[in-house]
Order: C-alpha cells, then sequence, then structure tokens
C-alpha cells in the first residue's frame, strides 16, 4: 500500500453514525431558534459552545464530568468576550495575546491529555473569535462582545443541562465518555524541557500567522492562523502518520471550504454545510483521522468566513494564505522532528519522563 493510501484508509468499525446525529441536533436546534427569532448572528458562539463542551466531557461520575464541562464553558466564555473585544483592534495585542494563549495550551499538557485536547479546542475557538469582527471591520466597541460571550454561556449550559437530564433518566450512573478517542487524563505529566521548547515552537508559529494575517492588514488572510493550527503536530510525540494526516487534512478541508464559499449562496445554506461537515467529522473520528481533520478545517473556516462576502479573488486570495500557514505548520513539524531526535537521544530516565 503507498503511503499516500495509508492516508485515507477507513476504519469501517470506527465509523459512528449516533455522535453524527448528536452533533447534527447540537448545531441545526440552535440554528432553527435563532433563525426565528432572526439573531443568527450569535449561532456560531452558542454552536460552538454547545460542541465543545460537549467534546470536554470524559466520562465518568456526573461530578467530574460536570466540573470539567463547566470549567471549559467558563473559560470559552471569557475567551470568546476577549476574542470578540480585541479582534478589530490593534494587532500588537492580539499578537501578544495569541501567542500567550497558544504557549499555555501547549503547557496543559501538564493536566493530561483530555485537558490539552480542550484547551486546543478552546484556542481554535479564539482564533475564530478574533477573525469574525476583523473580518467585518467593527471596532470593539460595536462587536458585541458581552453578547457573543452570553450566547457561549447559553449553549455551554444548554449541553450541561441535556447531560443532567440524561445522567437523571439513566439512575444517576456514571457513563463512559461519548469519545473514547480523545485521551483520558491519567494523572499529571512532567513539563519536559522538550515539551516546553515544542509549544514555544507552537506558539511563535501562531503569532507569526496572527502578525501576518492582522499586523500587515492583508484582506482575507484570517485563514491563516486557523491554517497553521490545524496543520501542525498537535504533541511532540504524535506519531509521523498522523502528522500527516493532520496536514492533509487542513489542505482537503481549505479546498472544500473554498469549493463550498464559492458555489454556496447565503448565509444560511453555509450553516446548513458547517452542521453536514461536523456531523461528519463526529462519524468519522475514530474512522479515518485525515477525513476527521479535512472535516473539523471545513468547520472552522467556513464559520471565519460565513459574514465576509466571497468572489473568486477573494477565495484565490483566501487559499494563497492558507497554503502560508500550511507552510508555517510545515516548519514546525521540521523543528519538532529536530526535538524529537534530540529527545531520543536523551537519558533513558528523562526519555521516560516525557
Amino acid at each position: 500500500m503507498s503511503r499516500v493510501a495509508k492516508l485515507f484508509v477507513i476504519d469501517r468499525k470506527g465509523i459512528n453514525l449516533r455522535r453524527g446525529l448528536v452533533a447534527t441536533a447540537v448545531l441545526l436546534v440552535p440554528f432553527l431558534a435563532l433563525a426565528v427569532w432572526g439573531s443568527e448572528k450569535y449561532w456560531l458562539s452558542v454552536s460552538f459552545g454547545a460542541l465543545f463542551v460537549g467534546l470536554s466531557d470524559p466520562g465518568g461520575s456526573y461530578r467530574v464530568r460536570f466540573r470539567t464541562m463547566a470549567a471549559v464553558g467558563l473559560i470559552g466564555g471569557l475567551l470568546t468576550a476577549l476574542g470578540f473585544g480585541i479582534g478589530g483592534g490593534p494587532w500588537p495585542i492580539l499578537l501578544v495575546i495569541a501567542f500567550s494563549l497558544t504557549f499555555l495550551s501547549g503547557l496543559a499538557i501538564k493536566f493530561g491529555a483530555h485537558t490539552y485536547t480542550a484547551a486546543l479546542m478552546l484556542l481554535s475557538w479564539f482564533l475564530v473569535a478574533i477573525s469574525v469582527p476583523a473580518g467585518e471591520h467593527l471596532s470593539p466597541a460595536h462587536s458585541g462582545w458581552w453578547q457573543q460571550a452570553l450566547a457561549w454561556l447559553v449553549g455551554a449550559a444548554g449541553w450541561i443541562a441535556i447531560t443532567a437530564i440524561a445522567w437523571l433518566l439513566r439512575g444517576r450512573k456514571a457513563q463512559a465518555s461519548n469519545f473514547p478517542e480523545i485521551p483520558a487524563d491519567e494523572g499529571e505529566r512532567a513539563l519536559t524541557r522538550p515539551v516546553i521548547l515544542f509549544s514555544l515552537i507552537r506558539a511563535v508559529a501562531i503569532a507569526i500567522a496572527v502578525a501576518i494575517a492582522f499586523g500587515l492588514h492583508l484582506p482575507n488572510a484570517d485563514w491563516m492562523p486557523i491554517a497553521t493550527l490545524v496543520a501542525m503536530k498537535t504533541t511532540l510525540g504524535q506519531a509521523a502518520l498522523a502528522s500527516e494526516q493532520r496536514l492533509a487534512g487542513a489542505l482537503i478541508g481549505a479546498l472544500v471550504a473554498t469549493a463550498f464559499l464559492l458555489t454556496v449562496d447565503g448565509r444560511h445554506a453555509l450553516e446548513l454545510v458547517i452542521v453536514v461537515a461536523a456531523a461528519f467529522a463526529a462519524s468519522f473520528r475514530a474512522a479515518n483521522y485525515a477525513l476527521y481533520c479535512a472535516a473539523v478545517a471545513t468547520v472552522v473556516l467556513i464559520a471565519e468566513d460565513i459574514p465576509h462576502p466571497s468572489n473568486l479573488a477573494t477565495e484565490g486570495r483566501r487559499v494563497l494564505f492558507t497554503f502560508l500557514g500550511l507552510g508555517i505548520g510545515i516548519v514546525v513539524l521540521l523543528l519538532a522532528g529536530l526535538l524529537q531526535r534530540r529527545t531520543a537521544k536523551a537519558p533513558p530516565a528523562a526519555a521516560h519522563a516525557d
């Protein structure tokens, strides 16, 4: 089997249609409700709040589940307010905060893989949040930052309420995680020097992408930070195949998002595309990592682009900046490879700790 074929091998046993239906409901119900009320501009915050809080559910006793989901919901609300509040403001502030949040999200591995995954999801949402007001040329005073934060909290609280009702109906029993592919936290981990350096390199990469996109005031460059994040390795120890699948998925997602943005007319239609892509991602998470990453990239990139009018020239520039973002991600992969080789040469005790 060729290397390319290995990237897209589908494990049929990993397809989970039930999760796809749940994701569809989580995104579609707020879409319909807000469309009736004429408040579609809050749909992204409500739906991503519910979706990411649901993904952060670690399973187990409800006390542990509630504590984790509530923490993600509250932190996400703060990041929503921050992102929409500074998105249309001075770019140096964006750079410093994006660098800091990326670096801190990398250090979250200290508290376990599940916490680290939740931190990465919140970081990706923050990059979307800063892009929306910037794309609409809204100042912090007109971005509706507190309304968007409230919308996120409503979505998060709605999911928590649903899980509480389900827990009561099941007789208050512990529940397994809905996403067993997302590793459960197994105690704290040591923050070794290679891990810290990798987190720093990722933070610098995101900062460079943010500086180019917002500092140079380049039209339609807001895809660059997201492309950089999606293309990069999640951890220093991620397998080479998974890293290649992330990169291939980011590229496919950018092309698919561009195709839909050029051919689908209307905000509501694009929001339905997001629903379908998210349902696909939820269903195929364990079936093929490349297709999962492609669907996630499609969701996030279209979400960033919904407020912006599109034409062939506009989308051409976005694809160009996406490739630049992927290039930054590739450089990070190369640097991470050097770190891995140096780590492999470390004394056994240090390697075990990492």
